[in-house]
Order: C-alpha cells, then sequence, then structure tokens
C-alpha cells in the first residue's frame, strides 16, 4: 500500500502544475486569424488586465479636489496673515508719529521760558485729528483682485441655504449648495467615466465579464479609503486640508450612497447578461474554482451591509432609531470593508485599496486614542474621568460643568460618555465656555471649566434631564471626555466685522467665539472693530443661560464695538415649567448607577492620597484636609417633592426702562485679592471674574485639596 502512495505524492505537484498550465490556457485564450470578432475586441478594446486604470482615474479625480483645496486653505492662511500684520504695523505707526518728539525742537527752552500755545503743547499732546483715525484693512501686495473676485462670486452663489420641503408634518433638509455641487460634479465624473467608453457590453459572456460592470467595480472599491477617512473623527483629511470631521461626515455620507450607486452598475450587468447562459459558467468556474456555489454569492453578501448602511443612514429612518444606527453603523461599516477582501480576491490590485483603507483606520484610531482625556496617566482623570456637575437652567436647558486640564480652542466640541447615566452612549456636545486663565476653576488654576449647554429632545439628553431631576443638584457623575475636535478654520479676528447667528441652543458655539473676540480686541490683537450677534430665541427666559457671559461682553468689550439683535419667535410666556413626577427608573439604570459610584469611589481613594501627600507629615494639616473633604453638602429631595419652579407673569402697567445698569453692575468688584495667571502675559487685557447665582453655581465632591493660602469658591 506504501509503495503505491509514494509514487502518487511524488507525482501530485506535477499533476498540480499540468491543470494549472491548462486552466490558464483555457481562460487566457490566445487569438488567431479564426478568433471571433467579440473575442478580439475583447482583447483589444478594454481588456480586463487593464481595468485598474478605472480606480487610478477616481483616485487622482479625489486628489486634484483635495489639491484644490488645501491651495485655498494656505491661501486663505496667508491673506489673513499679511492682513493682520499689516494692520499691526499700521497701529505701532500711528501710535509712534502720535506721541513723537522731534530731536530739534528744545522742549526744555520752552518750559523754561514758560512758553505757552499750539506750538508748545502739542509736542506733549497728540492732535485731536490724528487720534480719531480710523483703522481698516488694506490691500495688500498678496492680494490678487481676479482672485478674490472669483472666491466672492463663488460664496455669492454657492453659500445661499436651500430652503427646506415641507410636505404635510415632514420636513425634508437639504445639504448646502456648495455640496451639492461637489456632489453633482462627482456623480457627473464617474457616470461618464462609466458610460462613456464603448463597448458596454461583450457579444457573449464566455469572452468576459461586462466592461461596465468592471469600470464601476473598480471605481467602487477605489473610493473605499476615501468614505472611511471622511468618517473619522480624528480625521486625516482635517489635518491636511483644515475641514473639520464634522463638515467631513457630509461628504462620508454623499460619498456612500455614491459607491451604492456604483455597486448597482456592477451588479445589474450580470443580470442582464447572465453567467448561466451561452456557456458561462464554464468560464466562471474556471476562474472561480474555489467559490461558494452560489452564483455571484460574495457579491450579494458584500451588496447586503453597504445597502443597509446607506439606506439606515437617511434622515427619515435615522431619526427613528437613531441609538441602534450609532451601535450598528461602526461593526457594520468594518464587515463590509473584509467583505470587500472576500468578494475582489485581489483582482487587478484591489487588495491595495484595501490594505490602505485598513491603514487609515489604525491610524486613525490610535490617534484618536491618545485624544481620550482619561488615559493620560499624569492627569487627576486617568482611568476614572472628570468629576461633572449637572443644573438645571430655565427653559428645562441643561449645564454641565466639567472641571478638567484638557485645552481647547473657541468653536470646538467634545463627546461626552457618562457612566452613570448610559455606559454605551457617547454624544458630540459643543464647548461654550473660553478656555482661558482668567476663568480658573474650581478644581484650581491648572484646571478650566468646560461648560455644556444643550437642550433635551430624547434619547441620551432626555437621560440627562431625568437623572438631573431624580438625583438633585448636588449630585456629580463621572465624565469621559473625548476631544476636542472641531472648531473654526478662518481666524474671525483677520475680519473688520463679524457677524455672528445663532438660534436657540445654537448660541452655545458662538458665546466662546464672542469671549475669545472681545479679549483680543482689547489687546489689540483682532482687526475686527464690530460685532454683530443675532440671536433667535424662542422666550426670553432663555437668555438667563449666558447671562453672566453677555454681562462680561457689555463690560469689557470697546465701546460701540458689539451690537446685540435679539429675535423672540414665542407668541405668548412660558406658563409653568414644573416637572411632574415619573416612574421610578428601570432596573437596568441601577447598574449605572453602581458603575458611577464605583469609579467615584475610586477617584476618592485618590484624593485621599492626595491628601496625604499636602499634609506632608502634619497630622493637624490632614485632620483639617480631611474635614474638609468630608464636609460636604448633601442632596436635596427628589424635585417632585418641591415646588413647581416658574417663573411670574410680569407686572402689569408699562415695562421698566431696560437701558439701565443690571444689578451686578451696582456690587463692587475688588480685585486686590486676585493674583496674576500663572501663564499671563505683561500687558494683556483679563475679562472680570464670573459672578454666577449661587443657587445655580456648580458643586463638586471631589476637588483636590488646596493649600491654606488659595481660597476656594463657596456658596
Amino acid at each position: 500500500m506504501a509503495s503505491h502512495i509514494q509514487p502518487a505524492m511524488r507525482n501530485a505537484p506535477h499533476g498540480i502544475s499540468q491543470s494549472l498550465v491548462e486552466l490558464a490556457k483555457r481562460i487566457n485564450i490566445p487569438l488567431t486569424p479564426t478568433s471571433p470578432p467579440g473575442l478580439v475586441e475583447a482583447h483589444v478594446v478594454d481588456p480586463f488586465s487593464k481595468s485598474g486604470k478605472y480606480a487610478l482615474g477616481w483616485t487622482y479625480f479625489a486628489v486634484a479636489v483635495m489639491g484644490t483645496v488645501l491651495f485655498m486653505r494656505f491661501w486663505h492662511f496667508w491673506q489673513d496673515k499679511i492682513r493682520q500684520a499689516i494692520y499691526k504695523q499700521d497701529i505701532e505707526e500711528h501710535f509712534r508719529t502720535l506721541y513723537s518728539q522731534e530731536p530739534q525742537w528744545d522742549h526744555t527752552a520752552a518750559l523754561a521760558t514758560g512758553a505757552t500755545g499750539h506750538e508748545t503743547s502739542r509736542h506733549f499732546f497728540p492732535d485731536e485729528h490724528m487720534e480719531e483715525k480710523a483703522f481698516r484693512p488694506k490691500a495688500h501686495f498678496s492680494s490678487i483682485g481676479f482672485v478674490n473676485d472669483t472666491l466672492a462670486l463663488f460664496r455669492w452663489i454657492f453659500y445661499r441655504p436651500i430652503p427646506d420641503l415641507v410636505w404635510r408634518k415632514h420636513r425634508f433638509t437639504f445639504s448646502s449648495l456648495a455640496v451639492l455641487a461637489s456632489t453633482f460634479v462627482a456623480i457627473a465624473f464617474v457616470t461618464i467615466y462609466c458610460f462613456l467608453q464603448q463597448p458596454l457590453y461583450w457579444e457573449s459572456i464566455r469572452f468576459g465579464s461586462p466592461p461596465l460592470a468592471i469600470r464601476a467595480g473598480m471605481i467602487a472599491v477605489a473610493m473605499t479609503p476615501w468614505i472611511i477617512v471622511t468618517s473619522m473623527k480624528w480625521n486625516l483629511l482635517t489635518v491636511i486640508t483644515g475641514i473639520g470631521p464634522e463638515r467631513l461626515n457630509v461628504f462620508h455620507r454623499w460619498l456612500s450612497y455614491l459607491c451604492l450607486f456604483l455597486s448597482l452598475i456592477h451588479m445589474i450587468p450580470f443580470y442582464v447578461q447572465p453567467v448561466w447562459e451561452d456557456g458561462g459558467m464554464e468560464v466562471f468556474g474556471a476562474l472561480f474554482p474555489d467559490g461558494t456555489g452560489i452564483i455571484y454569492g460574495t457579491g450579494i453578501v458584500c451588496f447586503a451591509p453597504l445597502a443597509w448602511l446607506c439606506v439606515g443612514s437617511l434622515p427619515i429612518i435615522r431619526r427613528r432609531a437613531y441609538e441602534l444606527f450609532v451601535m450598528l453603523h461602526w461593526p457594520v461599516g468594518l464587515a463590509y470593508v473584509g467583505l470587500l477582501f472576500w468578494h475582489t480576491k485581489n483582482a487587478l490590485m484591489t487588495w491595495s485599496y484595501l490594505y490602505v483603507t485598513v491603514a487609515i483606520l489604525v491610524l486613525c484610531n490610535v490617534c484618536r486614542f491618545f485624544k481620550l482625556n482619561w488615559i493620560r496617566p499624569w492627569r487627576l482623570s486617568f482611568m476614572v474621568g472628570d468629576e461633572a456637575a449637572i443644573n438645571i437652567m430655565t427653559e428645562n436647558a441643561i449645564k454641565i460643568t466639567i472641571p478638567t486640564q484638557m485645552r481647547w480652542k473657541q468653536g470646538q466640541y467634545v463627546y461626552l460618555r457618562m457612566p452613570g447615566i448610559s455606559l454605551f452612549e457617547n454624544h458630540p456636545f459643543t464647548i461654550s465656555s473660553l478656555c482661558s486663565e482668567d476663568f480658573p476653576s474650581e478644581y484650581g488654576e491648572q484646571y478650566r471649566d468646560c461648560v455644556l449647554v444643550f437642550r433635551p429632545y430624547g434619547g441620551f439628553t432626555k437621560k440627562v434631564l431625568e437623572t438631573a431631576i431624580e438625583k438633585g443638584p448636588y449630585h456629580t457623575y463621572r465624565a469621559f471626555l473625548d476631544g476636542p475636535y472641531g472648531g473654526m478654520r478662518r481666524d474671525l479676528a483677520a475680519f473688520d466685522t463679524c457677524i455672528l447667528i445663532a438660534g436657540g441652543s445654537g448660541i452655545t458655539s458662538l458665546m466662546s467665539q464672542l469671549l475669545n473676540l472681545i479679549k483680543r480686541m482689547r489687546d489689540g490683537k483682532a482687526i475686527t472693530k464690530r460685532i454683530v450677534v443675532v440671536w433667535a430665541l424662542k422666550r426670553l427666559e432663555a437668555m438667563d443661560w449666558f447671562r453672566e457671559e453677555l454681562r462680561i461682553c457689555r463690560e469689557s468689550a470697546p465701546p460701540e464695538s458689539v451690537t446685540c439683535k435679539f429675535f423672540v419667535t414665542a407668541a405668548t410666556r412660558a406658563k409653568n415649567m414644573g416637572v411632574s413626577a415619573r416612574a421610578p427608573r428601570p432596573i437596568s439604570n441601577i447598574f449605572h448607577d453602581k458603575l458611577d459610584g464605583f469609579v467615584a469611589g475610586i477617584a476618592s481613594k485618590r484624593n485621599s492620597a492626595l491628601i496625604v501627600s499636602e499634609a506632608q507629615g502634619d497630622p493637624e494639616r490632614e485632620r483639617q484636609l480631611r474635614e474638609e473633604d468630608e464636609d460636604r453638602i448633601t442632596a436635596l429631595p427628589q424635585q417632585k417633592y418641591l415646588q413647581h419652579h416658574h417663573i411670574p407673569p410680569p407686572p402689569p402697567g408699562p415695562p421698566p426702562n431696560m437701558r439701565g445698569p443690571y444689578p451686578e453692575d451696582r456690587k463692587d468688584l475688588h480685585f486686590a485679592d486676585k493674583k496674576e495667571p500663572l501663564d499671563s502675559k505683561k500687558g494683556e487685557f483679563h475679562f472680570p471674574p464670573l459672578q454666577p447665582d449661587p443657587d445655580k453655581a456648580p458643586h463638586f465632591n471631589y476637588a483636590p485639596p488646596i493649600s491654606p493660602n488659595k481660597k476656594r469658591f463657596s456658596t
């Protein structure tokens, strides 16, 4: 028996190689003078081996678009910087001329003789007409009129909003005209690239797959890396072009729809010219001997997740099951990329595009991991997150205050996860506070209060409202921050006039921009001379959300530089803002309380270790710090047992004069005990401190210990 097996094993490699040679002969049919015209056309006109050019065509198109955006970014950056530099130079030259003293004039002689009059006094005080000189941005050598006019025409056309389409109770919102125009150009490009070249089908399926299907399939595969890179939170395109991930996400959706369109073009020709006709199965079996046994099986399996991702992302479906969509979107997307490896089988080097896709996934997620605020060992939030306080404001708005060592820029946003409310939900919120040394946190000078203000609607925001009502205002939570991301691509301080427009809770993204502009104007680092704030709010009570910030802006802004226009859209005032009692929380939420308490306990133990370190072996000092740490304000009864909180109606009679000062303005501000911030520069402007209402100020239970010479904010 063994004597028969050994010769067979020796002959096996020879048999396999002979079979492969015969298979190659059957697939790569050589052209002869007697070859049918259809076979000659398939080998000469648009051969399968050269179809990789269609994937390269889309890659070149996308790189050209990205190059145009990159050029415009550098162009705007160059223009803004030069305009600011020229403005600063003019300011310095103006004041140097304004207070200069000519050396040929003998001022001491004028003083000795008691000379008076215009000839003498003008050397000590500037002329009035020179003091009133107004500075405006000037055109400079890098400003090209043709380019500026072209950009202005582009903005005039494409910045116009498209009105919403209302049908019965349904409202359809469209993307901006610029996004739609870009999408139209991309659709036109791929459509022409697929359908312009002939033929679309061969005479027989025996001569090869339909050229139309191959073209569309190659472009769809080449589009996969661009779909992935525009979906990342830490985005490689953001680093290159400066466009934030929240704006690139629009292109992520449209590219996905375009990929679905190309997938349909790739799939339909195989049903118009099916493989089971005209002897096509023999060629199909030779090409894919290890197939699934189901005709087009890998293609159907790969098309299913793509179709679900695109259809499920439609607004009418996404709104109804947003949490389910967010939970499944990421794993289904990974499954789609993995199935593409199985479907393409590295034909025409398709795996090269998929390897790039995987590399983008790994790189962006590794970089995003380092954006997590709770993975840095040198921070107090390491592995336990930051402490967060929740306050309910008028109009049921939610204000979350998070003292953190994270730094951010105006207009940026963070992803917030609160295990005590929902463990698996992670949602973006715009930061409304300014990260400045003028607004230190109760935690200490190295901390800044990251303030998030939003209106609760459904899902996570509704859970935050319900939990805050149940726990009371003195309960704190653990918050895990991911970010910051986004922000303005252009520097608002490089423009003469800035118009900030917001509706409702959208004012949160503008408040930090407003404070930053005022600070830079006072420091002489901004060209801006006028700021117009337009806020459309439902009721006047919403102004209480940022009452202190608006007061500071009014006190600190240069005279006649800020104009606020408020538009109240509701016909009646709010009647009763009380919150009625609700049913007990589900059993699943008890798990969130346990988890939040466990993490808070770790933070408390870490705080105890900090107390020992702060005391430095002094038992009396350690006892004082522990008493201070244990002296916490306990939570009030649940909201349903308290009186309803509502705003009384206005008194009868004529409205009072609102042009007078606020009550806060009559308070004396003492800055004698206030020290200069650690990173403050000499001569910089500093905002006055915030004076929040003691009843609405956040309370924290796990603040780090402080030295006896420092004071902590208390109510």
